[in-house]
């Protein structure tokens, strides 16, 4: 026997319903994945290495005590020497999503990485996003002079959450932020303008998520410290599910401040080669890959 709920056990309004089917048709609408999307031939995998130098900045956003501050700043004079040396140990080139204060605070390391050849990219100014306009087209100019002023290019890639027309209008061709797909897509702002073409990440596979202890300020209770050989494994059982669909994506986010530690960083190095053991994996910059799927894939119902 099937038994009736009543309206009030769970039952969702009319009015509610068709603003949700509403909200679905925009986003669709702004939305485009890329139809029979595939890499060059002998290539089943694209995989992203990607780090977010930002050093003590965000642990000054969220005005945390001086020791969280500190961990920080490890990863600005120890933790992004460790990892620009894991990569280029591996041939691995990787992009640095660096806020602009950084390029004042630890140049030095910036200029190593670009000249291995990693990508700088945006990451906001002072990790922070300004509420107005103004602002927002001031720090997205600031931070690409400053990159581009260390590394020589400007950047054409951001994580960042500024407006995507100011985006558009300082040049950006990518943002590394939208999790929408797992495999490159493009997306549009509300008013279906100034499309980007989206690299998705996904904090399951963000090191801060795991090994941050305090990460966020939060309670003892959801303070957690994972072991760095658990997280390997879960990051090598992504990349095989992805490998094993024979056109995957992965976007691996790291910090210096927490992934520049000897054992994890050792252990990248171990889930690397473990992954070039594997015919047909593609270790691009974003950049490259961006540019790869702006000109093989460019979009069809949005305009860019």
């Amino acid at each position: 026997m099937t038994a009736v709920l009543p309206q009030s056990a769970g039952a969702v309004p009319d009015d509610d319903w068709t603003a949700a089917v509403a909200a679905a048709r925009a986003f669709e609408a702004r939305h485009e994945t890329i139809d029979g999307f595939r890499y060059p031939d002998g290539i089943r995998i694209a995989v992203n290495f990607t780090a977010d130098f930002d050093a003590m900045l965000f642990r000054r956003a969220l005005d945390e005590p001086p020791m969280q501050k500190a961990k920080g700043e490890y990863g600005g004079r120890v933790g992004i020497w460790r990892l620009i040396e894991l990569f280029d140990a591996h041939g691995v080139k990787a992009t640095f999503f660096t806020p602009g204060r950084i390029c004042e605070l630890y140049p030095q390391a910036l200029r190593a990485a670009a000249a291995s050849g990693h990508e700088l990219a945006d990451h906001m100014w002072e990790h922070l996003t300004p509420k107005t306009d103004a602002l927002q087209r001031d720090h997205i100019r600031k931070t690409a002079d400053a990159l581009a002023q260390i590394g020589g290019v400007r950047p054409i890639g951001t994580r960042s959450y500024y407006q995507q027309a100011h985006l558009k209008e300082a040049g950006y061709l990518y943002n590394s932020e939208g999790r929408s797909s797992r495999l490159p897509y493009y997306a549009a702002d509300a008013n279906v303008e100034n499309c980007l073409l989206i690299l998705p990440f996904h904090f399951s596979i963000d090191d801060a998520q795991f090994y941050n202890f305090g990460w966020f300020t939060s309670e003892p209770s959801a303070q957690r410290l994972t072991d760095p050989e658990r997280i390997m494994e879960m990051w090598w059982d992504a990349f095989e599910q992805q490998y094993e669909t024979g056109n995957g994506y992965l976007n691996i986010c790291l910090h210096p401040f927490v992934s520049g530690r000897a054992l994890r960083t050792h252990l990248l190095g171990q889930l690397i080669e473990r992954m070039k053991g594997k015919e047909g994996v593609w270790f691009p910059t974003c950049a490259q890959l961006a540019r790869y799927v702006l000109d093989r894939f460019p979009p069809q119902s949005l305009k860019f």
